[in-house]
């Protein structure tokens, strides 16, 4: 590789236009296209028998178990609508434990008298099996015992995905174990879902409400990205291994000048937009907003809330769709967390929320949330859930990629804590102390100053970018999740912890209401657990360093890194947590550690050996190129007579100091990564090595090439710099 390359990179994208759409926008209708893909209700209803129909919306709505009878009549209308669309084959599309999405696909194709038949049967739709042998598994099964099922989640539509060549119908399916095990990531959230469920209409029940039968959460997930042009993406090594730069020297401009966000969107950029929001809208992805993020290059899509299961589903497809995108366009869509050292990195806002099957979402305060009594039961069930359980939720969103963020002035701290607003807090306080509840979350409205401008309603709090678990009004916003990973994880975590915190609540309630009224009961228990667990509400400045300090000194963890949050993962506590609502298992939850604790150890792995890569076959030579040029220069002056060379040797001399600063770094991450692929003791310990040893020998080779990029001839440089793959679209 050479500069000529970056260069004609350079040039190739600054003639570039914006993609137009084979399809004419003008002719489109949004309401035809959303959902097209989608097998969902309108389609179910026109294809299915009454009773078959009635049935299958009591399974997705209610959880209720759906007849295997049903499955064949489901099975020939499913199949008989992908046929229509195009689809000549159909996979079990499901979540193994890698992150990511996974499928088989097997044609519709049958054989009968030499002739060829399209059929499709129940037990097709409801079990498959794909070998299971090669996913991660965490010990749970040996490389040997390769047998996987699939099976069906009705509770979340099948859909088709279209190439340019054909169609596909797939199916959300879970995944797991010849011996029965969870070995995905959408089995403990559905369990996770009926556990809270159970335990919100009991407590509901014992409220008054009655006729509630089920309760769901909720979720809008708003993911953050980053596009970079393939020619640049092409040119960087460190961009194909590991989704992220490895090495960059900081450009003159960066973010400072916060001109990027909400800013003007550029023809290519929009053009791409509108293209995944098209594709996104047919596969029923109630794709929403779109904006510039706050970094150059970043950018923002975010959806209508949905329950979580179809939204963790929608979301996977969105990120799915990003990329392949992308790739028309010309882009590269990057979902890390920190593709670019010294730019804010790239989150995903868990927004969550409860809601019952009367249409009635179990967080909205209300006029007078402090007069609101359910919510302020089920307000002070998130408040238990987040202090008792903290490390959980912290451990949900560890992995190498979100500690690039965390902890930053770009991403919440790693302390967990809870941002209610003034007027929540006050209520709170008003319970705890047993004064009158007051008013509370009451809404005022501002004057703007200008006649012609309307007087604007305030909302009852304000917005805490610093706080990573904020009430906004009506939810939840969980802001330290990572952008690429999946939401599963956190809201496998999050259910689970407010579950138990319900059935707290219930049980106490029950007990008091024994002796005295109901609503003195309720006030009570409320009372009880907001006292002891209010210290975890905080509304100011999440970055200050005094935050920190009021944090130790009120006993909230802080898990700052991926490693220290992965040991508390598979503790008694959480086992047996998990246990107790039938999340997961004892054995379930100790793979999962034993996976996460992998995953780290491989990402640092790989970002190891392609820094070295990068370092000694990039960077190296042009440095000994320029080196021997400036070199040649100044002996050239010096035979010419010329009297005083200080000031080339002394950038000779720095030149050749940064040279040997680079060989040696090199050498001494070759050397940890050597000791650390050798390294014996158990999963924590190897990961505590390639945290204290490897990591920072990368940081010393990168300091090294970062100080080489602002001495090496521009001309000689071969790798696109943070200013054109920032700047250049």
């Amino acid at each position: 590789m050479s500069a000529s390359a970056r260069r004609a990179a350079v040039q190739s994208i600054l003639s570039k236009k914006p993609v137009r759409s084979a399809t004419s926008y003008e002719q489109e209708r949004i309401h035809e296209l959303f959902g097209m893909n989608v097998f969902g209700d309108s389609e179910m209803r026109a294809r299915l028998p009454e009773s078959a129909y009635k049935a299958l919306r009591s399974c997705m709505e209610h959880g209720t178990e759906l007849d295997p009878t049903l499955a064949d009549q489901v099975a020939t209308a499913m199949k008989e609508w992908a046929v229509g669309r195009g689809a000549t084959h159909f996979t079990h599309w499901f979540l193994p434990m890698t992150g990511l999405t996974a499928e088989k696909h097997d044609s519709f194709l049958n054989m009968a008298d030499g002739r060829m038949l399209l059929e499709f049967s129940g037990k097709q739709l409801v079990k498959g099996e794909p070998d299971a042998s090669s996913f991660p598994s965490g010990g749970l099964r040996a490389t040997f015992e390769a047998r996987g099922y699939t099976a069906w989640d009705p509770t979340s539509p099948a859909f088709i995905r279209e190439t340019q060549n054909g169609a596909t119908l797939c199916i959300p399916t879970a995944f797991c174990s010849w011996t029965g095990e969870a070995l995905d990531k959408r089995t403990p959230l559905l369990r996770s879902m009926e556990a809270l469920s159970k335990q919100a209409v009991r407590l509901l029940h014992i409220l008054g409400e009655k006729e509630v039968r089920s309760v769901f959460t909720t979720l809008g997930a708003e993911q953050e990205y980053f596009l970079v042009d393939r020619g640049f993406y092409q040119l960087r090594p460190d961009l194909i291994a590991c989704g992220r730069t490895l090495l960059g020297a900081r450009p003159p401009k960066g973010q400072e000048l916060e001109d990027h966000y909400f800013g003007a969107i550029s023809p290519r950029v929009i053009a791409f937009m509108q293209d995944c929001e098209r594709e996104l809208w047919k596969l029923g992805v109630p794709a929403k907003t779109r904006h510039n993020e706050v970094a150059p290059s970043q950018y923002e899509l975010a959806p209508v809330f949905e329950r979580t299961t179809v939204a963790m589903d929608h979301n996977m497809l969105t990120m799915e769709v990003l990329r392949q995108v992308a790739q028309k366009h010309g882009f590269v869509c990057l979902l890390h967390e920190k593709p670019y050292a010294g730019v804010n990195g790239s989150g995903k806002h868990n927004n969550w929320s409860m809601a019952t099957d009367t249409g009635e979402n179990l967080l909205e305060p209300g006029r007078t949330p402090g007069e609101n009594l359910r919510f302020m039961v089920f307000l002070t069930a998130v408040i238990r859930a987040v202090d008792t359980f903290p490390e959980l939720l912290r451990t949900s969103i560890a992995f190498a990629g979100n500690d690039h963020r965390l902890g930053a002035n770009e991403a919440p701290p790693a302390i967990l804590s809870i941002y209610l607003g003034d007027q929540l807090t006050e209520v709170v306080e008003n319970l705890i102390s047993g004064t009158p509840r007051g008013e509370g979350a009451r809404k005022t409205t501002m004057t703007l100053g200008v006649n012609t401008l309307p007087p604007l309603p305030r909302d009852a709090t304000d917005r805490n970018r610093t706080s990573p678990f904020a009430f906004t009004g009506n939810k939840f916003e969980f802001r330290a999740v990572g952008a690429s990973q999946s939401i599963a994880n956190p809201n496998i975590a999050l259910n689970t912890i407010v579950a138990d915190s319900v059935a707290w609540l219930a049980d106490e309630i029950e007990k008091h209401a024994r002796t005295m009224s109901l609503d003195a009961a309720v006030q009570t228990v409320v009372q009880t657990a907001l006292k002891k667990h209010a210290r975890v509400i905080f509304n100011g400045n999440g970055y200050s360093a005094e935050w920190h300090a009021e944090a130790e000194r009120r006993g909230l963890p802080n898990l700052r890194n991926t490693v220290d949050a992965l040991a508390h993962y598979a503790t008694e506590k959480h086992v047996v947590l998990f246990e107790r609502f039938g999340v997961l298992t004892r054995k379930e939850v100790e793979s999962r550690g034993h996976i996460a604790f992998e995953g780290y150890v491989k990402a640092i792995a790989i970002e190891a050996q392609s820094l070295i890569g990068l370092a000694a076959t990039h960077v190296l030579p042009v440095a000994l190129n320029h080196q021997e040029r400036l070199a040649s220069s100044v002996s050239a002056a010096r035979q010419a007579g010329v009297s005083d060379l200080r000031a080339q040797e002394k950038l000779l001399a720095t030149l050749s100091g940064r040279v040997n600063q680079l060989l040696t770094a090199i050498e001494a991450l070759q050397a940890a990564s050597d000791k650390a692929e050798t390294h014996h003791g158990s999963h924590k310990d190897h990961a505590t090595f390639y945290r204290d040893q490897v990591i920072p020998a990368m940081s010393q080779v990168r300091q090294a090439c970062d100080a080489l990029e602002l001495l090496v001839d521009d001309d000689l440089w071969p790798l696109p710099k943070y200013r054109e793959m920032l700047f250049i679209h």
